[in-house]
């Protein structure tokens, strides 16, 4: 399999990540793609119309596509424990945790447009005080609900990984909550985070 990746997107590094918590690295290759809304990538839309990564690319299947449904597949291809819990609040628990991440992370993209990559006259203040909100509850809410004795699942995967890339990109910081802050710290130690780091600017 291939995996069509960006080095500085969380949502690829999460399906990435994945991969190797599940032992799939050396059936996973990894290639480059460069793309953003202002910066289509031909490759890129001719796996997925709207034109982002993470892809996996399965040969003599269909390509799938994002990051969720990447993690969702990925999880039957092991014979290890799933990390996305089958049943119970147990998988409740971990699917909330995961979509807590993606909402973060769109959040933090969304906010460097109002701070970062839109023309500054376009740039509109109050709606970056709203996805900053967005984030400072966020990590609120992580800070009450964060268990480091909790079995490794999909929700820990996305919410380290986006946490990382949120700080990589200088948007606001968790770094005042401290369960939040240890438990990051200690999942950011993993071999997976470790091979996987970001790298690299948007290129609009």
């Amino acid at each position: 399999m291939k995996l069509l990746y960006q080095t500085h997107s969380p949502y690829a590094r999460k399906a990435l990540v994945f991969a190797l918590e599940a032992g799939l690295g050396d059936r996973v290759a990894v290639e480059h793609h460069e793309t953003s809304p202002t910066r289509a990538n031909p490759a890129v839309f001719a796996e997925n119309p709207l034109g982002k990564v993470p892809i996996l690319l399965r040969p003599g299947q269909e390509p799938i596509f994002d990051s969720t449904v990447i993690c969702a597949y990925l999880d039957t291809l092991h014979d290890g424990p799933r990390l996305i819990p089958e049943a119970g609040e147990a998988r409740w628990r971990a699917l909330r945790f995961e979509a807590a991440a993606q909402g973060m992370a769109d959040s933090g993209i969304q906010l460097r447009w109002e701070r970062v990559r839109r023309p500054e006259a376009l740039r509109y203040p109050p709606l970056a005080d709203g996805y900053a909100l967005k984030l400072e509850e966020s990590y609120a809410w992580l800070e009450q609900r964060i268990d480091p004795n909790e079995a490794l699942n999909v929700g820990h995967v996305a919410l380290a990984t986006t946490l990382d890339w949120l700080e990589f990109r200088d948007l606001p910081s968790f770094r005042s909550f401290p369960r939040l802050s240890a438990w990051f710290d200690a999942f950011a130690k993993r071999a997976s985070m470790q091979a996987t780091p970001l790298a690299g600017e948007t290129q609009d």
